[in-house]
């Protein structure tokens, strides 16, 4: 039973990366469409020719790099990588908490170490060539070890005290840890901008004039509770811009990346910002976050419900389970119903975005909107026409192009 069940988890890997990569060629085979009409504008003076070598480059290393992981996850299940890699850290401690954190900690090491060339590639060779990266080597170095202590210190610590409650509770424990679990979700959100984005960057007050005085006044028709508005050093790593709002209850502060305020005017980035307020004033912060403890209020019921069963430790070759190989086993096991339940929340996104960005074109107004999101898209050198499945499967926001028709349909 446990050879069998190995030969179907290693079916769902190798069909879920059968089919990113189908669905990646379909993608890149979609730049050869021609340019749409209302975004023709966009694309001159050699724009589209650059945008699609960004593409292309990105892809292959992507290619390369998802087809080196995907080899090594199927060597390493079926020649039973995690048992040995489960007896190295018996012979390191007896103590079932620590066991579980060397185990998860040499994966995640070996996984950044594997993961590193690419990504240094990505950020130095592709990103420079494209004008995207003002990321220095020193940076670069200080968040790799800045991740790394958080990851280890809140991975780390959720582990361990998942650990406990699982030997501790027994068959109550799935309760217990949605709602560890679930709390600290709620207490990140309320908290990111204040507590875990000033590690990473530097957060200024918006400095008095026309750009903040816009926004207030916005704020204030739309009836839009505005604590903060924080200017964030994007530029730092990125000429990529971006903005959002952070916080739950009646305490909102709205982040723009200094990018954002160089390359957009006044009546731009107000209009990115009523689209960011459609998205609370509509309550689809509270509803996303709502279905997501809810989606682990069911991941944790079925890890209770099979973590005690022998198989799950079996699968893998050991002759004992224990709470981390358990992990492992499930988080493979789940994999297909994560996808499926990816693609609703994409659905669900996606619905949520055509709403903002009508909310912001009441109260605000469209083409503001409009010009501000070409803008962003033709400065990130995104795809003009992406594949349709791609974006089904994909995409978290309709396209541009779908945004700018929904939004000019009623003008």
């Amino acid at each position: 039973m446990a050879q069998t069940l190995l030969y179907i988890i290693i079916a769902f890997v190798a069909a879920e990366f059968i089919f990113s990569k189908v669905l990646s060629y379909m993608n890149v085979r979609s730049w050869d469409k021609p340019i749409p009409e209302e975004l023709k504008d966009l694309y001159g003076d050699g724009k589209f020719e650059k945008a699609k070598a960004y593409a292309l480059d990105n892809d292959r290393i992507d290619t390369i790099s998802s087809w080196l992981s995907f080899i090594l996850t199927i060597l390493f299940l079926y020649f039973r990588g995690f048992v040995w890699l489960d007896n190295i850290v018996h012979q390191v401690s007896g103590n079932y908490i620590i066991q579980g954190l060397l185990f998860f900690g040499i994966v995640a090491l070996a996984s950044s170490v594997l993961s590193m060339p690419f990504d240094i590639y990505s950020t130095f060779v592709i990103e420079e060539r494209y004008g995207f990266n003002k990321t220095t080597p020193l940076t670069y170095v200080t968040d790799k070890i800045k991740g790394a202590i958080l990851g280890a210190i809140i991975g780390g610590g959720i582990y361990a005290l998942l650990a406990y409650l699982f030997q501790l509770l027994g068959g109550y424990f799935w309760v217990a840890a949605w709602i560890v679990v679930s709390g600290f979700s709620l207490f990140i959100a309320a908290f990111y901008t204040a507590v875990l984005l000033p590690i990473f960057n530097k957060l200024t007050p918006l400095e008095n004039g026309e750009l903040r005085s816009t926004i207030e006044q916005y704020a204030s028709k739309v009836s839009f509770p505005l604590t903060n508005i924080m200017v964030m050093d994007g530029s730092k790593r990125s000429s990529k811009a971006n903005a959002f709002f952070s916080g739950l209850g009646s305490r909102k502060s709205i982040v723009l990346f200094d990018t954002l305020i160089n390359d957009m005017n006044t009546n731009e980035i107000t209009a990115v910002l009523a689209h960011e307020v459609g998205h609370y004033k509509k309550k689809h912060i509270l509803q996303s976050m709502a279905l997501s403890v809810a989606q682990m209020g069911v991941l944790f019921f079925l890890f209770g419900w099979l973590a005690r069963n022998p198989l799950m430790g079996e699968v893998l070759g050991a002759k004992e389970n224990t709470f981390y190989l358990a992990l492992v086993t499930f988080s493979l096991l789940y994999s297909p119903v994560s996808t499926l339940i990816g693609l609703f929340m994409n659905i669900f996104s996606r619905k949520n975005e055509y709403e903002a960005d009508n909310y912001a074109k009441t109260t605000y107004g469209a083409e503001p909107l409009i010009s501000s999101l070409k803008k962003l898209y033709v400065n990130s050198l995104g795809n003009p026409q992406p594949d349709p499945l791609y974006v089904f499967v994909n995409y978290s926001h309709p396209t541009l192009l779908q945004r700018i028709r929904a939004m000019r349909s009623d003008s």
